[in-house]
């Protein structure tokens, strides 16, 4: 059975899988914030450019395999696919959506 994931994730996977880190940042708020190893990113164009650097790094895909709300956040649980040691991963999104974008996302084990 497909998860039915809001369609800001659904659309945050699809590229995120597709490699396209330049359209990604369409998925976010204009003030976004993500945190991600030990990292936070500000904005889009900061946002873009951590997308840029792990895609290039890691060159890795989501596979979605759970999704849950809990308080005001959205969280999906994937396996995380790609060239690091220990791949593949099952890490921790969890989005805080508004109007439709990402407002904020934080990933974690």
């Amino acid at each position: 059975m497909a998860l039915s994931l809001p369609p800001p994730i659904t659309r945050y996977v699809q590229l995120e899988n597709a490699g396209d880190t330049e359209t990604l940042s369409t998925c976010f708020a204009p003030k976004a914030i993500v945190r991600d190893e030990s990292r936070t990113y500000e904005g889009l164009a900061a946002i873009t450019a951590w997308k840029a650097e792990s895609k290039r790094k890691y060159r890795h895909t989501i596979t979605p395999l759970d999704i849950v709300y809990e308080q005001g956040t959205t969280v999906l649980k994937a396996q995380l696919t790609g060239a690091f040691p220990g791949s593949p991963v099952t890490l921790h999104f969890d989005f805080v959506l508004e109007a439709g974008k990402i407002l904020s996302l934080e990933i974690h084990p």
